[in-house]
């Protein structure tokens, strides 16, 4: 027997949870200038329901950049606002330029 979500109350295989929350966030994208002029890229509006750990390691990788994961959103080293527009919205979230 399967466990199921608590939430959905689908079994944790096929569980949607997740997925729904991500088409329901407006995520923002944007860049600060930091110490020494350094650019940093910030993911803000990311909220609770989702894994930021995990998806600050996917966008890390994919932007090929050191970053972390703050107060409950992302910083990315370097300026790729861009990259990070396009990889969110293949996972599914809905991002714009702040």
């Amino acid at each position: 027997m399967s466990q199921m979500c608590d939430t959905c109350g689908l079994p944790k295989e096929i569980c949607v949870c997740e997925e729904i929350a991500r088409e329901q966030q407006e995520l923002q994208i944007f860049t600060v200038a930091r110490r020494y002029g350094k650019m940093v890229t910030i993911v803000d509006g990311l909220s609770h329901d989702i894994d930021i750990t995990t998806l600050t390691s996917d966008l890390k990788g994919a932007c090929a950049c050191g970053g972390t994961a703050k107060q409950g959103r992302i910083e990315l080293q370097g300026d790729h606002k861009s990259k990070v527009k396009l990889v969110l919205e293949r996972m599914g979230f809905n991002a714009e330029f702040k």
